[in-house]
């Protein structure tokens, strides 16, 4: 595990070691210490968090990179870390979202291993009961590959999952991969409708992603308040710009941050 964006809580490693030694006694779980890191809004320097991802996804010893939580602050070093990566990296799986986001996409983009949208290891301390069941999703497909903690709706297509706001900020950039064919999968938290309804502007809009066979929403959950009211319900939303993106809303997924986030191997699950 290791922090490529906000420092991590100490605090999960009892539950979630605890927890991985009954139900996934194969593995053992690593935390590189820049995870509890600070610096600033990050995890450590730009430097240090991109030194960390590094030595654990070049080390041929791991099998696959559980990024700690999201945040902000990945994006900052893709730069310095995708040249830099071995056979190694790219035999591993790399699981996470929100702020991870841009490392999936990256590591997507350049084929390097195998990414999908998924629960963290902060994802077990949540208030709301339940962690093991959303972290258990992620160890089973990397430990053993198993398919019952994967999103539902998957199978037909090739997919991938994205936090809207970070999919918006990778628009345009070389860091966002062809999704031609693909259902992308889409979730968002803690913003105002508003800016949900301009993300999805961006999205339907983009040339990057023509192509795509459809959308599908997850979980848009912490809505901030609009001032004045806004008058449109997602649903109205997310249709009117599938229809202006020209591609079918081919319905929700169960993706996002809550506590029934589920996981979306990027490609054919």
């Amino acid at each position: 595990m290791v922090a490529p964006a906000n420092s991590a809580s100490p605090d999960m490693v009892a539950p979630l070691t605890a927890y991985a030694a009954l139900a996934y006694p194969e593995v053992e779980l690593v935390f590189h210490p820049q995870c509890w890191e600070s610096d600033g809004h990050f995890a450590g320097p730009d430097a240090r968090r991109a030194a960390a991802f590094l030595e654990f996804a070049n080390d041929p010893g791991f099998a696959a990179i559980w990024f700690a939580r999201g945040g902000y602050g990945s994006n900052r070093i893709l730069d310095a870390v995708m040249p830099q990566l071995n056979d190694a990296a790219r035999r591993k799986k790399y699981v996470g979202y929100s702020d991870m986001g841009f490392m999936l996409a990256a590591l997507y983009a350049r084929r390097i291993g195998q990414v999908a949208h998924g629960p963290m290891p902060v994802d077990v301390l949540r208030s709301s009961g339940g962690g093991d069941a959303t972290v258990a999703r992620s160890l089973g497909w990397i430990a053993r590959g198993e398919r019952q903690g994967l999103e539902p709706g998957l199978g037909r297509r090739p997919a991938a999952a994205f936090n809207l706001a970070i999919l918006g900020a990778l628009i345009g950039t070389p860091w966002l991969p062809d999704l031609t064919d693909h259902e992308l999968l889409i979730e968002e938290v803690a913003e105002p409708l508003y800016n949900v309804d301009r993300l999805l502007f961006t999205m339907a809009n983009a040339t990057q992603l023509r192509g795509i066979a459809g959308v599908r929403l997850g979980a848009v959950t912490a809505i901030k308040d609009n001032n004045p009211r806004w008058g449109e319900t997602l649903d109205t939303m997310i249709r009117r710009w599938c229809r202006d993106m020209g591609v079918p809303f081919l319905g929700p997924a169960e993706v996002g941050h809550t506590q029934t986030n589920r996981v979306v191997p990027f490609g054919l699950a």
